[in-house]
């Protein structure tokens, strides 16, 4: 979307010109400074605020000492700019033209006060100390000093020092490789880093040559310490081209993933999705976060480093996902708690990343449930990563499944794909069970030694978990619980139009698992004796964990009956979570924002029309450009569908949607859905927009833990971000300086 300049005659936009538009300033009094020399009465009503948020002046209306060039690819102001370089006469010569930016008169003495404030920055700016930071959209820094030779050689040098580390980043090479920082080390090859360092010294680099010339070659040219410094340069500027890209956009949501462990301690990876200036939805990689603390300071520690070090705010939050398993959900979803309480419209949804039953049974903290979920994990590690051993359940299925030839086949074709991250996983397991089991116990047999000691004993680990009566009836009661909600579940990663309905069928879904706690010992009745059917199948006795006999440690004689056990420990419990997480995550203004998704043209046909978002649109009010005309733009946009020619097919999409050039004419319902398509539980309808969590995963899998890096990983993920080298070393002499000098 293009910026228009707010000057008065003048025409230019930011997408004709390639001036640089620069927003009014929050601060009221220098706000009221530009609109005064604007001479636009128009906006003197207008809060700075809104004006920050609405309106832009090119750089003709600043004399050139108030600009400067940061970087090639940043333009910014100093601290003090006023524009004071108007055409405000041009209107004259036609007398008859119609102006939308009217012109306001001035008094003689309004007149001189003006043109004393147009002195005042250049006055000022030789005052300024060398070292003013940059301010929030407008931008601030002194004319460059000239700099010596010497100077200029040091930061020749630091740039190539630089662009070895971008290499390394992006293309995921340890800076150590094998050499270790221990002293004491054997390695007796140098770091990836110092190796590459000597190769462009040896190819002539000149700057590189010079200085470290009279170097002893098996010197450390750049220690560790400083490498540690400048990589961590490299990862904020990266990440501050992704925020500035944010800021402007305004509205975001929070999507963190599962747990990551980086040099020996917990990190939670960090997501933002945001609509982007070409509408298109995106979510992009920006980090990751220490996790240690409690909920408390956990929570505390994440808006401090988004909102104080990133500069993001949380009052544009509009969404948080939390993925996260085993131990750590509950943690995690009381930091997602806290952040809902404190920023009400920063709704706590699914991810849609992640099939709703999956996502529901992480949050169950029952220790059955725990164990199937991470014998899930296991077996999708073991059967991945080796053609051999999938081959090998092949075998197994056509062992158990003689007689039924097409089951066979769709199970053989569903073990080559992540199955166990499914919406039907738990359906699917019970399926597989028998045939996982032979396999694992027939690769740790091992009698014709065709598997290592490593395969062997992973199998052993799976075929323990499988081979024990807690893990089968925590299966089947997982498997029928969420049948409820495997339908509900799968809409809601589908089309807009299945997500509007699953929003509407929650009440249903709901009745269907209150039915289900209402008569729980019939239903439970039915699923144990499932179990031990499927139990007797395997050869699994039936019997209560050995853990409750140990922690509980009942009197001689008295013995609890399994069924008994399974209904209080796990079904009522299951059930009862199951119903009070779809009640959480699906509160009161999380389901208004998904019914709101009947303003995409398709819904609003398979309604007939007969849409009624006003009943929900006042969760997003204060995020719309006009919500006094809300109600009849809503109203224009129901009747330009419905009588839409037949060769115009209704957009079915939110992407879809934004991209029709006409959309921009209804500015509540372009602003509504922009707002609302940044839900995390929402899916990526443009595959392009979802390389930064493809980049994630393959990282997290071809990188080594000891390995890892916080840093490299925002580059290696982000190496299609561009990098300006110059910003990188003034980054780093400021930061440095002291240490740049000795």
């Amino acid at each position: 979307m293009p910026n228009f300049c707010a000057a008065p005659n003048c025409t230019r936009k930011s997408t004709q010109s390639d001036l640089a538009f620069f927003r009014f300033p929050r601060d009221a009094e220098r706000c009221r400074l530009w609109v005064e020399n604007c001479r636009r009465a128009d906006l003197e009503q207008k809060t700075s605020d809104q004006l920050n948020k609405h309106y832009r002046l090119c750089a003709k209306h600043f004399e050139t000492s108030m600009i400067c060039k940061s970087s090639p690819y940043r333009t910014v102001l100093k601290d003090n700019a006023v524009p004071t370089i108007f055409d405000l006469t041009s209107h004259l010569n036609n007398p008859h033209s119609r102006h939308r930016k009217r012109i306001k008169e001035l008094t003689e003495e309004e007149l001189e006060k003006m043109k004393e404030r147009r002195l005042e920055p250049c006055t000022e700016s030789m005052m300024i100390n060398n070292d003013s930071d940059i301010t929030e959209g407008q931008a601030t820094s002194e004319d460059p000093p000239t700099l010596t030779d010497e100077e200029k050689e040091v930061r020749d040098y630091l740039k190539s020092l630089f662009e070895i580390l971008v290499v390394l980043g992006k293309q995921n090479i340890p800076l150590n490789g094998h050499a270790e920082e221990d002293k004491e080390s054997t390695c007796f090859t140098p770091s990836n880093f110092q190796a590459l360092l000597e190769y462009r010294i040896n190819a002539g680099e000149e700057v590189l040559r010079k200085r470290f010339e009279s170097t002893a070659v098996n010197a450390e040219y750049c220690s560790s310490t400083q490498q540690k410094q400048m990589l961590e340069v490299c990862e904020s500027c990266i990440r501050e081209e992704l925020l500035q890209e944010i800021r402007e956009c305004r509205f975001f949501s929070l999507v963190t993933e599962d747990l990551v462990e980086i040099t020996g301690e917990c990190h939670l990876p960090l997501f933002l999705r945001f609509v982007d200036q070409s509408n298109c939805l995106r979510e992009e990689f920006i980090g990751f976060l220490p996790f240690e603390g409690d909920e408390e300071t956990l929570t505390e520690r994440l808006l401090f480093e988004i909102t104080e070090k990133w500069g993001l705010n949380m009052e544009y939050c509009r969404g948080q996902a939390h993925v996260s398993s085993g131990v750590f959900t509950k943690k995690m979803k009381s930091v997602a708690t806290r952040l809902a309480e404190k920023y009400s419209l920063a709704v706590h949804t699914p991810c849609s990343t992640c099939a709703l039953n999956i996502y529901l049974a992480n949050s169950i903290t029952l220790t059955g449930v725990q164990i199937v979920m991470s014998t899930f994990k296991k077996i999708d590690s073991f059967f991945s990563n080796s053609l051999v051993l999938q081959a090998e359940l092949e075998h197994a299925i056509s062992i158990f499944y003689q007689g039924n030839e097409e089951k066979a086949n769709d199970l053989k074709e569903t073990c080559h794909t992540s199955w166990t991250e499914r919406h039907d996983s738990f359906e699917l397991a019970v399926d597989f069970l028998e045939s996982l089991l032979l396999c694992v116990d027939s690769i740790h047999d091992n009698e014709d030694f065709k598997w290592s000691d490593q395969v062997t004993a992973d199998a052993y680990m799976i075929s323990e978990a499988l081979a024990d009566f807690e893990f089968v009836v925590t299966l089947v009661v997982l498997k029928n619980t969420l049948s409820f909600t495997r339908a509900f579940g799968k809409n809601l990663q589908g089309q807009a139009m299945d997500v509007y309905f699953a929003a509407n069928s929650l009440t249903a879904v709901l009745h269907s698992l209150n039915e289900v706690m209402d008569n729980v010992e019939v239903y439970h009745e039915f699923w144990f004796e499932e179990a031990v059917n499927l139990a007797a199948a395997l050869e699994i006795p039936v019997k209560v964990p050995r853990l409750y006999y140990r922690k509980q440690r009942p009197e001689a004689g008295m013995e609890i009956q399994p069924e008994s056990y399974y209904k209080e420990y796990l079904t009522i419990p299951v059930v009862g979570h199951v119903i009070k997480e779809l009640k959480d995550v699906f509160s009161e203004n999380h389901l208004k924002a998904l019914k709101c998704l009947s303003l995409v043209p398709s819904v609003m046909g398979q309604l007939k029309f007969n849409t009624s978002e006003e009943n929900n649109a006042d969760i997003y009010k204060n995020d719309l450009p006009n919500p006094d005309t809300l109600l009849a733009e809503l109203h224009c946009w129901r009747i330009k569908w419905k009588h839409r020619g037949k060769e115009i097919s209704l957009p079915s999409t939110i992407y879809e949607t934004l991209q029709l050039s006409e959309v921009k004419f209804f500015p509540n319902v372009y602003a509504f859905l922009k707002v609302l398509c940044t839900l995390p539980v929402l899916k990526l309808e443009n595959a392009k927009c979802n390389t930064a969590r493809k980049r994630f995963n393959a990282y997290l899998a071809d990188t080594p833990i000891n390995h890892r890096s916080k840093s490299l990983a925002l580059l290696n993920i982000n190496y299609d971000i561009k990098h300006d080298l110059d910003l990188m070393v003034d980054t780093y002499t400021k930061m440095y300086q002291e240490k740049e000098n000795e």
